[in-house]
């Protein structure tokens, strides 16, 4: 008959001299993100007082060890390309030198859907929650797994919401003749002052050219060889041809044919 044990967990000790005391447990590393979106006056009284606020914040708490407190001022929050204090404060903890990130609300953190939710992502598999005050909301909790859950969710509205946006300008713009090339890596055409596509003439020359050795029995290669002797470069302003690249060319049919009208 198996008896049931009580088991008692006895702290760690550590010995100084002759004395025997409790292992201290190691602070926690917290930082904090502040943004204000623009550059008025109110909002920078705004940001002004979110990093004293988060500054007086950690240093209250005893468990808790200041990791710096980054802060974005008047920058827009729609994406996190441009925010470099925000880029810093995630580089810092993928080096492992912050255990946590505090910041007033989801919308300071990322207005951008995605982008919140993929750095939330990114920070709970190194174990780092985000804790976000207004909301009352800790990443690595059962209320941050919702939020996870619920997230994920309108990313994908976004994402698709966007995709939708995008087509209808493109369609908006080609109703209107307005045609949208990368025409920097296009051969054979260019913009005009008014942003319509034109041919180049050098360019269409070059073109010209590759599909007149092609028809004339050269292979990619003999063509792309042919081409760097001469020094053209290629719409990338390379000097070394790839046949590929050559090959895509001699695919793409609505170019010779716009060319040699």
């Amino acid at each position: 008959m198996n008896a049931t044990r009580n088991v008692t967990v006895i702290p760690a000790r550590k010995r100084v001299g002759n004395t025997v005391q409790l292992e201290e447990k190691p602070k926690l590393r917290v930082a904090a993100y502040c943004r204000v979106s623009t550059d008025s006056e109110e909002q920078a009284t705004s940001y002004e007082a979110q990093v004293e606020h988060y500054t007086q914040f950690i240093q209250k708490n005893q468990e808790w060890e200041m990791a710096g407190i980054f802060a974005d001022d008047g920058i827009s929050g729609t994406n996190t390309k441009k925010r470099e204090e925000f880029n810093r404060m995630i580089a810092e903890c993928m080096k492992g030198n912050i255990d946590m990130i505090i910041t007033k609300s989801i919308s300071r953190f990322a207005r951008n859907t995605l982008d919140c939710l993929k750095y939330i992502r990114q920070l709970k598999d190194k174990n780092i929650p985000v804790f976000f005050e207004k909301e009352g909301i800790n990443t690595m909790d059962s209320k941050g797994e919702v939020l996870l859950t619920i997230m994920a969710s309108l990313a994908q509205q976004e994402s698709q919401s966007l995709s939708q946006n995008v087509k209808l300008g493109l369609q908006y713009r080609y109703q209107n003749g307005e045609v949208q090339v990368n025409h920097n890596r296009f051969l054979g055409y260019t913009k005009d002052q008014n942003k319509n596509l034109v041919i180049a003439p050098e360019e269409a020359e070059v073109v010209k050219r590759i599909y007149r050795e092609y028809l004339e029995g050269a292979s990619l290669v003999q063509i792309a060889r042919s081409l760097e002797k001469d020094g053209i470069l290629t719409a990338a302003n390379k000097p070394k041809w790839r046949p590929e690249t050559l090959k895509k060319i001699l695919l793409n049919a609505c170019v010779i044919i716009s060319i040699t009208q």
